[in-house]
């Protein structure tokens, strides 16, 4: 087994390294106690803790080094602390914290999966969003107001109204609306938060973004039907997230389908 010394130094490296945190000493009491938290929300997303074995109900009195993490799903909670090395968090009684044991029965691999993962759970709604991983989205295009068609046989990047939530690198796949009425694009998010100034009676707008063209569909492949009957989509007002299936089926077309 790994020497749990080293494991702890292990974990300041990479959390210097990755989210530029340095270990916080807060108590007197316990001076190889530390915590890692956010710079921002001063939330804490690690705590390691050098305490006797015996206190997690593990065998023997030695003091190890435990790491407590958060995570967001009390299933998850219950399958890890079934695994070798992985308990109830330590000393605190509320949320659902794990206390990984740095001994070595668990990989350091592992070790900084968890991390990671506690560090998006307690990160602040801000950083959530910069920090998700890419996210795909059917957005509708409305011909009344901008002819989307005929900018894409023109140029392959176009900007177009930002939704909430939508950031660079993110997939949206363009509905355009009746007579259309199907999917005709799917476009790769290259920027974001582009300030703009238009608003009528029927339209507003206040964000840009800049969206380019990855693939186009044939017009009968995503047709609204298509989407009710087999996806179970049956409205795109606005920008929404798209199920596994749908997914799958718009990564997997080739123009020959029919």
């Amino acid at each position: 087994m790994q020497d749990y010394f080293s494991l702890r130094e292990q974990v300041y490296e990479y959390v210097a390294k990755k989210y530029d945190t340095r270990p916080e000493y807060l108590w007197l009491r316990y001076p190889d106690y530390v915590v890692f938290r956010h710079s921002d929300n001063r939330k804490w997303y690690g705590i390691i803790m050098d305490i006797p074995r015996d206190r997690l109900g593990a065998r023997g009195k030695e003091r190890v080094d435990v790491l407590n993490v958060k995570l967001d799903d009390p299933l998850l909670v219950e399958l890890l602390t079934e695994q070798t090395g992985y308990y109830r968090g330590y000393h605190i009684a509320r949320g659902s914290w794990v206390s990984i044991l740095l001994d070595g029965s668990v990989p350091f691999a592992d070790v900084c999966k968890w991390i990671d993962h506690s560090y998006a759970v307690t990160a602040s709604r801000q950083k959530k969003q910069r920090i998700r991983p890419s996210k795909e989205w059917l957005i509708p295009a409305n011909p009344k107001y901008y002819d989307v068609m005929s900018a894409f046989d023109h140029r392959e990047e176009i900007e177009w109204k930002q939704g909430a939530g939508i950031k660079a690198g993110d997939l949206v796949y363009l509905y355009v609306a009746a007579p259309i009425s199907a999917v005709l694009y799917r476009c790769l998010v290259t920027e974001t938060n582009i300030p703009y100034d238009y608003h009528d009676e029927s339209l507003s707008i206040t964000m840009l973004m800049k969206i380019k063209l990855q693939q186009k569909y044939d017009t009968t492949a995503f047709t609204f039907e298509k989407l009710r009957d087999g996806y179970g989509i049956f409205a795109i007002r606005g920008p929404r997230g798209i199920p596994n299936s749908l997914s799958v089926a718009l990564r997997e077309y080739t123009p020959q389908q029919r």
